[in-house]
């Protein structure tokens, strides 16, 4: 689906994981050809550098290579958006510069976490990031990690600025996004997977997916199924990823979890994660190897 005013980050966009090595050090060759891979099965848009690509424990200059191998790799096929994201706002100004500098599109930027700022320190926490460059932002309201979310008002406040121009809403939260959909103006796209159609029948325009790693072929379709009217089409193409959607959201670390099974369908080479995030035990591995099974994705083209 074209990327438009309304839509202005694309339709379906996956937060990307980071490919690492064994040793640990990130893997831009894999991150580059799964990029390639993403757009190549249903994607617009991507992520990077946020929550599912470890940025807690990626550094600046690993973040600037991974940007620049992205961009690179998928040239004007998909939106590319970097994460400036950090309770110092200093250091999210800082990383939003660099992303700039790196050739992102866009940036997601999500609230203040751990340090429960007052809605007045989001608001302008928000707005020293996206006064720090041209790129357009995209926020991202995610309490269960945060702790706070945007008040009606912060959203009003932020909204207003020329460069906010979308929001990724992990809130859960329909009725709230029913209404602040039509006060806003901005782009609302749904950050669970599980809840996709709902909020795209209150007036969301796409997803910022995890399950998108191993079908995104199929939730770009449900998206234009349902944009065509085809509810019930719609409807039955989400029903049939539900399993693949269970696998990578349902145990709690969906990070773990996207990079385990593209590993073990041969996506990417290796699982390695950095602590405090620790490698799968067998019994997991094996779980995960029987889910991806029960889902038609081991054995068969991923798709």
């Amino acid at each position: 689906m074209p990327v438009t005013s309304a839509r202005p980050f694309g339709s379906l966009l996956t937060a990307m994981v980071t490919p690492m090595h064994d040793d640990g050090s990130v893997d831009l060759d894999s991150a580059a050809a799964l990029a390639v891979h993403l757009v190549e099965h249903g994607h617009d848009g991507l992520v990077l550098n946020g929550t599912t690509g470890e940025a807690s424990t990626t550094h600046a200059a690993e973040k600037v290579e991974l940007i620049r191998a992205v961009v690179d790799a998928v040239g004007d096929r998909a939106v590319v958006l970097a994460g400036a994201g950090s309770n110092d706002t200093r250091h999210a100004v800082r990383m939003a510069e660099q992303a700039a500098e790196a050739g992102a599109h866009g940036l997601l930027v999500v609230s203040p976490y751990y340090s429960r700022p007052s809605q007045r320190g989001i608001q302008q926490h928000t707005l020293a990031i996206a006064d720090a460059t041209e790129l357009p932002v995209m926020l991202y309201d995610v309490p269960v990690r945060t702790g706070v979310r945007y008040s009606r008002e912060t959203l009003r406040v932020v909204s207003a600025h020329e460069r906010v121009v979308a929001i990724k809403d992990a809130t859960g939260d329909l009725q709230a996004a029913t209404t602040a959909i039509a006060e806003t103006g901005l782009a609302w796209y749904s950050g669970d997977d599980g809840l996709l159609l709902p909020f795209l029948a209150v007036g969301a325009v796409g997803l910022v997916s995890m399950a998108g790693h191993l079908v995104g072929t199929e939730l770009a379709r449900a998206i234009a199924e349902f944009e065509r009217g085809e509810v019930g089409t719609a409807l039955a193409t989400v029903r049939s990823v539900v399993p693949a959607v269970d696998l990578i959201g349902g145990s709690g670390n969906g990070a773990l979890r996207s990079k385990l099974t593209l590993a073990l369908t041969g996506v990417i080479p290796g699982a390695t994660m950095r602590l405090p995030q620790v490698a799968a035990d067998d019994a997991e591995v094996a779980e995960v190897r029987d889910g991806l099974v029960a889902a038609g994705l081991l054995g068969h083209e991923v798709s």
